[in-house]
């Protein structure tokens, strides 16, 4: 391969671009260095520097990529949500965005859905019974529809008589409001199980709607080389997968 055509290979940095550009749902680090692994053992000579790409590489790659994209003021940017990462719209452009999708009328959470997830968020896992305390009604048909939505999803059975469900939020919780843990909810510190039943009822609410009224602003609209070295990235990339995608829910006995 000829000198000018090595020249014009893409910096590391062009690469996460594309890569995040192209991808249907965030990327982790793994994800985009198995791309590049590929890419240098498919296509070989000058394209096999690829294939060596670290994990710190690859993610120094992507803050000279976010650093580009601050300066450049394209409207656009990289989110790390639920351990991956996006490329999403910058939260000032969201109302031009809805607009040309015609999305400015998606339907919102009612009250009663945003206080169950809520209740969800910050105290999970939790029992049906336990929301149900919190909110003084029953939350049956509030959770088929938030599970139906997949922002929420069962964890396990509980250790109490009667293997009651326990509630956890999901993986799509954390994209769709693009926060990257349970722990970057705001006063998640504070809100502890041992807050009184009301005052917990109280601050958890509320704190929670200001959540939905903010993140909404920002949340974008949709839009080694060798065989075994790479069968163990594929192993590392389907455990990574299973630890943050909700199974379907099992139907109760």
């Amino acid at each position: 391969m000829s000198e000018s055509t090595v020249d014009i290979l893409p910096e590391l940095k062009q690469i996460v671009g594309a890569l995040l550009f192209a991808a249907k749902e965030p990327l982790t680090i793994k994800r985009m260095r198995k791309a590049m692994i590929e890419t240098g053992n498919g296509f070989g000579g000058p394209y096999e520097q690829y294939a060596k790409a670290t994990d710190a590489q690859i993610e120094g790659a992507i803050d000279q990529l976010v650093e580009d994209l601050e300066k450049s003021k394209v409207g656009l940017g990289v989110a790390l949500v639920g351990g991956a990462y996006r490329l999403q719209n910058d939260a000032a452009c969201g109302p031009f965005v809805r607009a040309l999708l015609e999305k400015n009328q998606t339907m919102r959470l009612s009250k009663p859905a945003l206080e169950t997830l809520a209740i969800v968020a910050y105290r999970q896992p939790c029992l049906r019974s336990e929301i149900e305390e919190v909110r003084g009604v029953s939350v049956d048909a509030v959770l088929r529809k938030l599970i139906d939505m997949q922002l929420v999803r069962v964890v396990r059975r509980s250790e109490l008589p009667g293997r009651p469900w326990l509630f956890g939020t999901t993986q799509k919780f954390l994209e769709h409001f693009g926060i990257n843990n349970i722990d970057d909810l705001p006063g998640s510190q504070e809100l502890k199980r041992a807050m009184p039943v009301e005052e917990k009822k109280k601050e958890t609410t509320e704190s929670f709607q200001e959540i939905e009224e903010d993140l909404a602003k920002h949340v974008p609209d949709e839009e080694e080389s060798s065989d075994e070295s790479m069968a163990a990235l594929d192993e590392e990339i389907e455990a990574e997968e299973t630890a943050v995608t909700t199974e379907e829910s099992e139907k109760q006995d």
